[in-house]
């Protein structure tokens, strides 16, 4: 069973939201870019101050990364004395990380630039309509999935609406 065509007068999304991203990512690039700090940074500093000291493993888990990237990322933090890593009272195989008072700064800095990146970004919307867009995009991304986004990367895409 094929579905109805689609008509064309119908409004898609897909598009304008992914310029929007862009646009968003872009600008909050720039803005962390001066703070030493890139998006997957900003990340972990906000999952460290949520959580507190925290399993390396742990955090790898929360942050969808492998070993050798968190490595990586934890370095950049601590080179920066952001986070503090040291072994674990319990279980000295293991590191627990924590966010430092600088980090905590950095991140209350960045969050301020972040802020100031989604007013210039947003700036043609009036305050309600942001937390309109703000409560939608919620809304949306905490929907079921459905079965087309269910189905591997690798299947090609269904070209007909």
């Amino acid at each position: 069973m094929s579905a109805a065509p689609l008509d064309p007068s119908e409004h898609r999304s897909g598009a304008l939201l992914d310029h929007l991203a862009r646009r968003m990512r872009l600008r909050s690039e720039s803005v962390l870019a001066p703070l030493g700090l890139r998006p997957r940074h900003l990340v972990a500093l906000t999952v460290l101050r949520a959580g507190g000291g925290i399993s390396q493993q742990a955090l790898a888990s929360t942050l969808e990364m492998d070993g050798t990237n968190i490595v990586g990322l934890l370095n950049d933090l601590e080179a920066e004395r952001l986070i503090e890593r040291r072994r674990s009272p319990e279980d000295r195989r293991r590191h627990v990380v924590e966010l430092t008072d600088d980090g905590a700064k950095r991140l209350s800095e960045a969050e301020c630039a972040l802020a100031g990146a989604e007013n210039e970004v947003l700036g043609a919307l009036e305050p309600t309509e942001r937390e309109t867009l703000y409560e939608l995009l919620r809304r949306a991304t905490t929907g079921p999935i459905s079965c087309g986004e269910a189905v591997r990367e690798e299947t090609p895409p269904d070209t007909s609406c």
